[in-house]
């Protein structure tokens, strides 16, 4: 989000010049400093950044514009307070007389519900516009979506295809190349292999301090926790058993840049993940050589699906639409889709025709089947059903409670306690509308050598039955998650 912010303030600086401000947590304390006493004194009228922004002192607020406002990162989830930046931009607005404007072209749930049913205003954009070359502010037209094809990986396996990439999209890419356009390859999970296993006892090699397996990165020749950043040299041998039986399984995007690389020749692959692009500087110089057409392959994790204008990319390639999709999350769908609806908006957004080839080992699940037909409201329909089967958000709120311990036992039994003081207190007030989940293991169990117990509050009202409980110091208290992982 930090690094898109460049070319945000690039496109507003253009037509507000010199009144444009920037504000997150890239820049420094006296930076910071700057901009919040400037805006404070009115010489800014427009403020650009993530989502602290949301409390910039602007003298006289009249509109606030939350882009691509599904977004989790809206969420302050790791320190308090825990709010929301669609909700501080919503309440700021009844305070102030402020408009609020939610973009999106894969919105949050309850967003189009609640502009659905009239409680907010609903603007729809049917079809994809493009700017003529050369016109004036305001002249575009309309153009079509991207042609999409999911391809059964299962079906590729049967017939003998290991590669990374099906045949199908090796053919595109092939013809990409020829036609002079440029390509995106997309696979949200970063490094060359996402575990490597022992083949005599079966162990995979884990993070000492979180329970999760470690991924390996070939261009720091390293094993890497994704959670607590811990690296570590690839062992010879089994630390367990000692054989020399070492594999490496799964893909991440080095490993598709590799082998984009090997493919196709000549052809310059750049890659674009939080490894590749550490600062914001570097990131802006994959994005110019890119925009420029001095590479003609850009391979990335979601970095790659947000915001991006490239005219000349005519194809998109999804290494695999699986990841993320069977996460223990009842928002695991909806973010998939989102995700991959997003990354084929990349594809024909400039004079030629745009495709986007999918990649899966689920191609019935509707979520991929609903982004595939770039239908939103197709997915809406049927993950508001799902949801409503299951009694989730948004037609229930989610209070989540979650509990941090080095020792396993401790936390176990303290987590134990409290959710059989919540139980209790539920029978007592005879608090029937709300559901006491767990306590269970949450997801990683264990993050930087802390192990971690949680318990979900479901129902109409779960903070009438918080308010009853007694709420220990150490317990993080997240009303309304957007993740329960």
């Amino acid at each position: 989000e930090i690094a898109l912010t460049h070319q945000t303030v690039d496109r507003f600086g253009s037509r507000f010049q010199g009144r444009v401000a920037v504000l997150h947590s890239g820049l420094s304390p006296g930076q910071r400093f700057d901009q919040w006493w400037k805006i404070k004194r009115g010489d800014y009228g427009v403020v650009i950044g993530s989502r602290g922004a949301i409390f910039a002192p602007q003298p006289d607020l009249g509109l606030v514009v939350i882009d691509e406002e599904h977004e989790w990162t809206y969420k302050q989830s790791d320190a308090a307070p825990r709010y929301h930046t669609r909700d501080v931009a919503l309440r700021m607005a009844e305070l102030t007389g402020a408009v609020v404007v939610l973009g999106g072209a894969s919105p949050d749930l309850d967003s189009y519900r609640r502009a659905s049913s009239g409680e907010f205003r609903l603007l729809g954009l049917p079809v994809r516009v493009k700017t003529r070359h050369g016109s004036a502010p305001g002249q575009a037209d309309a153009a079509s979506l991207a042609s999409v094809e999911v391809v059964d990986m299962r079906q590729e396996l049967r017939e003998g295809n290991r590669s990374v990439f099906s045949r199908s999209l090796a053919d595109a890419m092939d013809d990409c190349l020829v036609a002079g356009d440029q390509m995106i390859l997309f696979l949200n999970r970063r490094g060359s292999a996402s575990h490597v296993q022992c083949r005599s006892c079966g162990s995979s090699l884990r993070c000492r301090r979180c329970e999760v397996a470690m991924t390996y990165h070939r261009g720091a020749s390293r094993l890497i926790c994704h959670y607590c950043g811990l690296r570590r040299t690839p062992p010879a041998k089994c630390p367990g058993c000692l054989s020399y039986k070492m594999s490496y399984h799964g893909l991440g995007t080095e490993s598709v840049a590799a082998e984009a690389s090997a493919r196709l020749g000549g052809a310059t692959v750049l890659r674009l993940d939080r490894d590749a692009a550490s600062r914001p500087s570097t990131l802006e110089d994959v994005l110019s050589k890119f925009g420029s057409g001095q590479a003609q392959v850009l391979v990335g994790t979601q970095m790659v699906a947000k915001g991006l204008h490239f005219p000349g990319v005519s194809l998109v390639g999804v290494i695999s639409a699986d990841v993320g999709l069977n996460m223990p999350d009842h928002r695991a769908g909806e973010r998939s889709f989102q995700l991959l609806y997003q990354v084929a908006g990349r594809a024909g957004r400039g004079s030629a025709a745009g495709k986007v080839i999918v990649q899966t080992y689920q191609p019935e699940n509707y979520a991929i089947q609903a982004a595939a037909a770039q239908d939103y409201r197709r997915f809406y329909e049927l993950e508001m059903a799902f949801r409503r089967e299951h009694a989730n958000p948004p037609f229930t709120k989610l209070i989540r409670l979650l509990y941090q311990h080095t020792n396993r036992a401790v936390c176990e039994r303290d987590a134990l306690t409290l959710a059989d003081q919540i139980k209790d207190q539920r029978r007592a007030w005879g608090i029937s509308d709300v559901e006491v989940i767990g306590p269970t293991p949450a997801y990683p169990a264990r993050i930087r050598g802390r192990y971690r117990w949680h318990i979900i509050l479901r129902g109409t009202d779960p903070r009438a039955l918080l308010d009853k409980a007694t709420v220990p110091t150490g317990w993080v208290v997240d009303v309304d998650p957007v993740s329960v992982t």
